[in-house]
């Protein structure tokens, strides 16, 4: 039997990449999602490549992920797509402890992210 397949979420001419468990915490994601959200994925592409940031090249790699699957799986034109939304989320918290003066100790937090990407292939009009 199976499940009945599920409508398709995005528009026709959208296309989706997830990215789970990044090491590092939303905030600081969220400023390299800010800065490519709105952008043609040609310039977001290069824009990842030369950030200071740590974690741009995963965020690169999820980019380069939502560019392939608008190519491969949907058919659009890579030439016209522009970063229609880049959006953060938490994810796992892991919880550590520190030593520390005196017999006690203080908890760490180490925090993951999600990212999700979606790229849009722009009307002929707007470009």
């Amino acid at each position: 039997m199976g499940k009945p397949k599920q409508e398709r979420r995005l528009a026709d001419n959208e296309a989706l990449a997830e990215a789970t468990l990044l090491r590092t915490s939303p905030q600081k994601l969220g400023l390299l999602a800010g800065m490519i959200s709105g952008m043609p994925v040609d310039k977001a592409v290069v824009a990842l490549e030369f950030s200071q940031k740590r974690i741009a090249g995963a965020v690169k790699k999820a980019l380069e992920s939502a560019i392939a699957n608008a190519e491969n799986n949907h058919g659009l034109d890579v030439d016209r797509l522009v970063v229609a939304e880049a959006s953060v989320g938490k994810h796992l918290l892991m919880k550590r402890m520190r030593p520390r003066a005196r017999g006690r100790s203080a908890r760490i937090q180490k925090h993951f992210s999600k990212l999700r990407i979606v790229v849009r292939e722009a009307n002929e009009e707007a470009a």
